[in-house]
């Protein structure tokens, strides 16, 4: 039973972020841990509604007020227990996850939302500070076996989903350790990386096999997995980035796309690079782009000492609150977001666009040439007269997005292509057009959220398993193919 009076008496608090010259002077959780009193409270302010939309609001179908209400009353092993029954891994969800469910959150409509993302972390926080995480073991061998190609969270998930069933599991990945887009691609002060190596001992105990340093495609071809396994599920995500080469100037030294930058800057603090193949220290930076990832270069940049940085954004200033007209309860709303990186310094110029990359005598970026722009229908981009002006630039980062899963060999292997929004098309089990070949996450969805790839990934684990044993049970699927955010529209 809820505290029917928790959210009259406590008011919606976040935990503390730690001074800004201390984070920005090394690569730690940029958040203060915070005391059992203020999660009691934050737990408390949940009503535990009748018809409870977070449920909906989050793709993975959370038990958010069953949880909520264990941590109120002081339960934390079955707290623990209760999240981790729809979520694999909610200590990446709880720092990565943008909480479309604190968007559908009943209390939201006329008071500020439970804070869910907090209690999350604060759950599995508590679990990891007992010890090693306990792995699942006991399940009767299937006799059957799966690759997943891609460990970043939809292959994690889809692995450990597999694994959980019977199935001898294996998954291949690229990079010299697992964890995809959350190990090289996300800096640490948003995700410590020994998260993501607690979690991978995990899978390894419950007799998941890593193989680093292995594309498909190249080191091993798709066809040869096929014959070695007896399914395969494609998690490779949707890293093709966008570029802007009809921009006048992009051929200078100096820009770069800014998962390049990010993941150089996150190798050194892991020990494998000495020292940032791209480094921000003393330069002028301008950063194309507004997102997440924008974001994690302004962060990186003020960690590697840059002398300024400046963030442009073609879309417009978007209001400080949920536009009811707009975006109405329980949808995810646009409006202004600022993260940690934001309150670190840096200036953010929104419905501005970068009209051409200015050089040196020697082809090296030295400025910008900027213009404020209206957005009009289809995207299109009109300058506002009187508005060009000249920014100095040593470094540019682009960070406007993604087009979609990368081309490979790996594809034409087993006679895949690219659909036109450069994803890997499924069918309503999961399945590509190649028999005994799935996909899930980024690579068949387009660039989403982590709680979305999670979703896929135990979704396409289901119908893994069915299509291996359709005799042996089912296994938890909390999206479709077709499953969509919610939405007004």
């Amino acid at each position: 039973m809820p505290d029917p009076m928790g959210f009259m008496k406590y008011r919606r608090q976040l935990p503390l972020l730690r001074p800004v010259p201390d984070r920005v002077a090394d690569w730690r959780d940029v958040y203060q841990r915070v005391d059992e009193q203020m999660i009691h409270e934050q737990s408390s302010r949940c009503m535990n509604c009748g018809v409870p939309y977070c449920h909906n609001g989050c793709p993975l179908g959370n038990l958010i007020p069953d949880w909520n209400d264990l941590v109120r009353v002081g339960d934390w092993e079955r707290a623990a227990e209760t999240l981790h029954a729809t979520n694999n891994f909610p200590e990446f969800t709880g720092r990565l996850c943008p909480a479309p469910c604190e968007a559908a959150c009943v209390l939201g409509i006329g008071d500020d939302p439970v804070t869910i993302k907090q209690v999350e972390v604060e759950i599995i926080n508590r679990l990891a500070d007992a010890g090693p995480l306990q792995p699942f073991t006991g399940a009767t061998p299937s006799g059957r076996s799966v690759a997943v190609v891609g460990s970043g969270p939809a292959g994690l998930a889809a692995a450990q989903q597999l694994a959980r069933a019977g199935h001898a599991t294996t998954v291949y990945e690229r990079s010299d350790a697992v964890g995809g887009l959350l190990r090289y691609g996300i800096p640490d002060f948003k995700l410590e990386k020994g998260h993501i190596d607690r979690r991978a001992a995990q899978l390894a105990a419950e007799g998941v096999a890593f193989v680093t340093g292995c594309e498909v495609g190249v080191d091993v071809s798709l066809a040869e997995l096929r014959e070695r396994h007896d399914a395969v599920v494609l998690a490779c995500g949707a890293l093709d980035p966008r570029d802007v080469p009809t921009t006048p100037g992009r051929e200078l030294s100096g820009i770069h796309q800014a998962m390049v930058y990010l993941e150089g800057g996150n190798r050194v603090v892991a020990g494998s690079l000495d020292a940032p193949p791209i480094d921000a220290a003393g330069l002028h930076v301008i950063v194309v782009g507004g997102g997440d990832t924008a974001a994690d270069c302004l962060g990186t940049a003020h960690r590697q000492g840059a002398a300024s940085v400046r963030l442009v954004e073609v879309a417009p200033l978007p209001p400080q609150q949920r536009d009811g007209g707009r975006d109405p309860w329980p949808t995810w709303p646009t409006m202004l977001r600022s993260g940690s990186a934001h309150e670190e310094g840096g200036e953010r110029n929104f419905g501005c666009a970068v009209r051409r990359f200015l050089g040196d005598d020697e082809g090296r970026l030295r400025a910008v040439e900027l213009v404020d722009v209206l957005v009009g229908p289809g995207f299109t981009l009109s300058e506002i007269e009187g508005t060009v002006r000249e920014v100095p630039a040593d470094l540019a980062l682009l960070a406007i997005g993604f087009a979609g899963t990368q081309p490979g060999p790996h594809l034409a292997q087993a006679a895949l292509t690219r659909n036109g929004r450069g994803t890997i098309d499924a069918g309503a089990d999961w399945q590509t057009e190649a028999p005994g070949v799935f996909v899930a996450g980024d690579a068949r969805r387009g660039p989403s959220l982590i709680v979305w790839a999670i979703a896929e990934g135990r979704s396409a684990a289901a119908a893994v398993h069915q299509y291996l044993m359709s005799d042996g049970g089912r296994l938890p699927a909390p999206v479709t193919p077709s499953s969509m955010p919610l939405s007004a529209r």
